[in-house]
């Protein structure tokens, strides 16, 4: 029987796929130092670079993470009939990690090619590899919760199977509130409900983080009966909402021409806030409405190359925002306006390219996932 086909799966796997590369471009325009990337500590040069990474980063592109969670949860739970915890560990860790270990290495050599970095740095991650992701390489992270997230699916899998949309509404009411602990910590209290420094673990530790999201999808996908037209608007009002959010948390703390500490400058940013969270409920609902029997050929084949396009995209994106920038973020080539997108869609361009010749080599789904 052939596997069904969920056609806006594809739509969205692409979309996060580009707005994790237009993220990426964005940070070129207030990184503190010359990698491209934001650090520890940001600057922002001037007014309207203040204002379109608020836009691009923070208003458009801050739903790319969640949106291949609520992906892979909505694909894969509740795990099916017959499938073993061995099993499914089995055949999702082959897809993803033989091309992560592959990246990793040339992450952490590649760079050496055009003197990007030293043999001491070198040397230092690859001693690190089983620890962390190489410093060239901070996308990676997001492989972590991944895999976190693929570990716990064989152990809530049989109770979503069981439970009743108000027993799921009850936990996502309880995430819902865990998603204003970084609020918290950063503007009342670094140490909230049971939190100390032999403790780590906050009283909705359990409640919280990416597991929310997987429990969303399933609610969506089971639960949720609402029409099209119930799906587009109040999907279109959240993603609206959050999104708007998110982009003036960003405006709002950065001031052009002082060095701030990244992590408050991004105050509202992380991937479980509830601004986030609502965008990227709103995002979902909306694309959920795609009713084609078929993706268009070109977004099935970027949806099967995209988690090969996503582990490169660094290597093609740095030299990218290099040219476009020309060294002065504060006066680009071409105005910051149209730097940002210029970048992210050359990069994801170079990236579809280069992962569909890698899918001719035989075996190249141990390179690319595909």
């Amino acid at each position: 029987m052939e596997k069904e086909r969920i056609v806006f799966a594809d739509w969205l796997r692409v979309l996060a796929c580009f707005l994790v590369m237009l993220v990426h471009a964005a940070e070129n325009f207030y990184a503190a130092d010359a990698s491209g990337l934001a650090g520890n500590v940001s600057m922002l040069a001037n007014e309207a670079n203040r204002f379109w990474v608020a836009f691009y980063d923070g208003f458009c592109g801050r739903t790319c993470v969640p949106l291949f969670m609520l992906l892979s949860a909505f694909l894969l739970v509740p795990m099916k009939p017959g499938v073993t915890m061995t099993g499914f560990y089995r055949r999702r860790f082959m897809r993803i990690l033989p091309p992560v270990i592959v990246f990793m290495f040339i992450y952490c050599l590649l760079p050496l090619a055009w003197g990007a970095m030293s043999w001491e740095q070198s040397k230092t991650d690859l001693m690190m590899l089983p620890w962390n992701f190489p410093s060239m390489a901070g996308h990676l992270w997001f492989i972590y919760p991944l895999i976190s997230l693929y570990l716990i699916i064989p152990v809530v899998s049989p109770w979503l199977e069981r439970s009743s949309a108000k027993d799921e509404l009850i936990f996502l009411g309880l995430f819902a509130v865990s998603t204003f602990i970084p609020f918290i910590h950063r503007f009342i209290t670094s140490e909230l409900w049971g939190e100390c420094f032999w403790n780590g673990f906050t009283m909705l530790w359990y409640c919280s983080g990416y597991l929310g999201y997987l429990v969303l999808a399933h609610f969506i996908r089971f639960h949720l009966s609402w029409s099209k037209g119930k799906r587009l608007s109040i999907g279109a009002a959240a993603l609206l909402i959050g999104s708007a959010f998110t982009g003036w948390a960003f405006w709002f703390k950065g001031v052009p021409g002082q060095l701030i500490d990244t992590p408050m400058l991004e105050w509202a940013w992380e991937f479980c806030t509830p601004n986030v969270l609502l965008a990227t409920f709103g995002m979902f609902l909306m694309f959920s409405t795609i009713e084609r029997k078929q993706s268009p050929r070109i977004i099935g084949e970027l949806s099967r190359l995209s988690f090969g396009m996503y582990l490169m995209h660094l290597l093609f994106l740095a030299p990218i925002a290099k040219m476009v920038i020309g060294g002065n973020v504060a006066e680009p080539l071409i105005p910051v306006w149209l730097a940002i997108p210029v970048i992210a869609v050359s990069t994801f361009a170079c990236c579809s390219v280069t992962a569909k010749i890698i899918s001719f080599i035989p075996g190249s789904k141990y390179i690319i996932g595909a």
